[in-house]
């Protein structure tokens, strides 16, 4: 098949001149500074998106703070924000097409994937958010306060909104990673500041448009774009915001935290991971081959929560590993506009470059490529790779390594694999591959980490919450655990 062609919408939102939203302004950074995007699948300057300064995160915050204090925003009643968000998600659906071929652009995935799963799981999640936002709800309490034995009291907890939301996101899904921030924010009545990644800012851009096409009062929603050291530390430090959520590294993550602590700034931290998928003895080979597969090479491996690590049962563990190695050889690369495409390039020259020293430290190493360990271009390619005979203390098996290389090892029996499983510093998620539902239940309490999935890999869903143990991060996206992160407690005793 042939690359589409791109909407006339898409061409003009990529030409037109460089701005951000600050307030009810589309405005260019203080200083006038620019950065160029580049698509990965070609190399090439798509367009040019200002480099924010300092003082252009302060008056972002500054913006959210007036909102959520003084616009009719702090006095918008709950089925008032449900309403917001449901006329949210309708314009998202009605330019899913643009949004999809946004994100292939700025991202180099598919833009038929992405339609189908990115925008659509966004779509998704603010309704599912818009349903809590009458649903926040406090409660009533007896208390006993033995030192005041005659008086009378009335007592209740009440449930509001955090204030400003600082919220930074990675470049592997960036459109779905904002929604995660801006769904719960907007349902409590917070306000938010956007950082999208440095790569990868032209959804949550358009995502803004859209925000004020939908009414909502001028403030709410601020996106600042540039490279993450200069408005990504400004609003971390920022003392104006309330609250922190980031989607990204664990190093950077660790920093964010670390600076919230010194003013207590409430935080959200969705990090790294490196995922364990279990293939015992017992389960649909063919399936479980196929779901590893899956597990690791979607979206170029560029997943928090791949199934990067492989073990299976050793008497089947060949056969796997060439199953899945004949997927791989098998798999189309190219430019995500393609629809036959079934995987497009990594982010960036450099993470291209990271990715494929891991492969050669493999090789240094005596570890067999059993498929893959090639990059190409034009564009930052890097083939699916298989990797196999390396040792469980391994950097290749220990480290993210956040791309489409897989490594497998075999296992002996149901403790050796909870034990090499639970052998990392991460715990994002995991997965068994087994018909046994007794050995399957004996297993999930015993790994660590946030999600399990049974016989399928990194299948989320709004109403399950998604985070991570360990070095993983703290918190949870989506489900009722978000409303509680973009909330506070307030106790209130009243003597009558």
């Amino acid at each position: 098949m042939a690359i589409a062609p791109l909407l006339a919408a898409t061409t003009a939102f990529i030409q037109r001149a460089p701005r951000m939203l600050i307030g009810a302004q589309w405005v260019e950074a203080a200083d006038g500074q620019t950065m160029p995007l580049r698509n990965p699948a070609t190399g090439e300057q798509l367009c040019l998106v200002p480099r924010a300064t300092v003082d252009d995160v302060d008056r972002a915050v500054l913006a959210a703070r007036q909102a959520f204090d003084d616009s009719p925003w702090s006095r918008t009643r709950p089925r008032e924000r449900q309403n917001l968000l449901w006329k949210l998600a309708d314009l998202m659906q009605r330019d899913a097409e643009l949004l999809a071929q946004l994100e292939c652009l700025n991202n180099g995935k598919s833009a038929a994937v992405a339609q189908a799963m990115d925008v659509q799981l966004s779509i998704d999640f603010l309704r599912y958010m818009a349903g809590w936002a009458t649903k926040i709800e406090g409660s009533s309490v007896e208390v006993s306060l033995p030192l005041m034995p005659n008086d009378q009291f009335h007592s209740f907890i009440r449930r509001e909104a955090v204030g400003v939301v600082g919220a930074i996101v990675a470049w592997n899904f960036p459109l779905l990673l904002a929604c995660w921030k801006l769904g719960p924010a907007l349902a409590t009545g917070c306000t938010l500041v956007l950082k999208p990644a440095d790569e990868t800012p032209l959804s949550a851009l358009k995502l803004a448009e859209l925000v004020q096409e939908a009414g909502y009062p001028d403030g709410v929603f601020n996106v600042v774009t540039g490279t993450g050291i200069t408005p990504g530390s400004a609003l971390t430090r920022n003392p104006l915001v309330d609250k922190l959520t980031f989607t990204g590294s664990t190093a950077v993550g660790k920093e964010i935290g670390k600076i919230a602590m010194d003013s207590m700034t409430r935080v959200t931290l969705e990090l790294g991971g490196k995922s364990p998928t279990i293939v015992m003895a017992d389960a649909d080979l063919a399936s479980a081959a196929a779901g590893a597969a899956s597990a690791i090479f979607f979206n170029q491996g560029q997943v928090c929560c791949a199934g990067s690590r492989l073990y299976v049962q050793r008497k089947h563990f060949d056969n796997v590993v060439a199953d899945i190695a004949g997927i791989a050889n098998a798999m189309k690369l190219g430019n995500g506009l393609d629809a036959s495409v079934e995987m497009g390039p990594l982010i960036s020259a450099r993470q291209q470059e990271r990715v494929y020293r891991y492969i050669e430290m493999g090789r240094d190493s005596g570890a067999t490529i059993a498929c893959g360990g090639e990059q190409f271009g034009p564009g930052y390619f890097v083939k699916p790779t298989v990797i196999v005979d390396v040792d469980q203390k391994h950097s290749l098996v220990q480290e993210e390594i956040f791309g489409p290389v897989l490594v497998a090892m075999p296992f002996d029996d149901e403790a050796d694999a909870l034990r090499m499983a639970n052998d990392s510093p991460y715990g994002l998620g995991a997965s068994i591959w087994s018909n046994d539902l007794a050995a399957v239940h004996r297993m999930i309490p015993r790994i660590r980490s946030g999600s399990v999935w049974v016989n399928c890999h990194s299948a989320l869903d709004p109403a399950l919450p998604f985070g991570g143990y360990k070095m993983s991060g703290v918190g949870r996206e989506m489900g009722h655990a978000a409303i509680e992160h973009y909330t506070e407690l307030k106790s209130v005793l009243i003597k009558l």
